[in-house]
């Protein structure tokens, strides 16, 4: 099954350069429903709201780290399924044995283009 390209996309990450960098990636590989979230706390309002068919989170954000908005969304009956695709800075073992352990689908460090972007989304909802 092809992936919807109109489907609802959430970046949520602390820094506004980056939330640009993420959207316009995704707009290069098709994705134009794309929403942003400035911190783990609105985009867990934002996603219990509206459903959304990816997150793509930073690791290191305030007040709450996207680690945290994971296991939040992981513990919530109606989000638990939302794919969830993480960004970082860092690519420690252990940040990433973390993620993997509260249900991350896939990981990134950044930097990354579009490319390897697009190879992460296939890996987690399927081709496009």
């Amino acid at each position: 099954m092809a992936v919807d390209k109109n489907m609802a996309i959430l970046i949520v990450d602390d820094y506004k350069t980056m939330l640009r960098i993420v959207s316009n990636l995704l707009k290069q590989i098709g994705f134009s429903n794309v929403e942003e979230a400035i911190d783990g706390s609105t985009a867990l309002s934002k996603l219990r709201e509206r459903a959304y068919g990816l997150v793509i989170s930073d690791w290191n954000m305030e007040p709450m780290t996207g680690l945290q908005l994971l296991k939040e969304v992981r513990a919530d009956e109606r989000l638990k399924t939302t794919p969830f695709i993480m960004v970082t800075a860092e690519s420690k073992t252990e940040n990433v044995v973390a993620a993997k352990a509260a249900g991350v689908n896939n990981y990134i460090v950044k930097p990354f283009n579009a490319e390897t972007l697009k190879k992460k989304i296939v890996s987690v909802l399927g081709d496009f």
